[in-house]
């Protein structure tokens, strides 16, 4: 399995009235945390695009267990449980400084040759760098 994580203090913008942050705000956050997942083995997005190969999300899952807020230094964990084919799926936790579960979630991405528009295996240098 292989894991990485990041932390961010939530900015004012992406609460409501409330000081809760807007559930959309979400994925915005596991995105971020993927980006990083990549950058940490050595590749990222840009370099990928720039070879030809898109991850557009397909699914998307959040369970909300408690609010982040306004102020709070969340930490947004990302796992890798299983070698990637054409798909590549993520499981997420987010917690906040006081360790609290605030949500779980997954996505699962495809590998996606630009060019042809149509699905692909994971890129072999991508498989190189993970440890299963």
């Amino acid at each position: 399995m292989r894991t990485n994580q990041i932390s961010f203090r939530i900015r004012y913008g992406e609460t409501d009235q409330m000081g809760v942050v807007y559930h959309g705000n979400y994925a915005q956050y596991l995105e971020m945390a993927r980006v990083e997942w990549l950058r940490d083995l050595g590749i990222s997005y840009k370099q990928m695009e720039e070879e030809g190969v898109m991850l557009p999300v397909i699914s998307l899952s959040i369970q909300y267990v408690k609010p982040a807020l306004y102020d709070d230094l969340i930490t947004v964990k990302v796992f890798l449980k299983k070698k990637p084919a054409v798909r590549i799926e993520f499981d997420y936790e987010i917690t906040n400084e006081a360790g609290e579960l605030l949500a779980t979630a997954n996505t699962v991405l495809v590998f996606m040759d630009m060019k042809r528009k149509r699905p692909m295996q994971c890129p072999a240098i991508l498989l190189e760098k993970l440890e299963f």
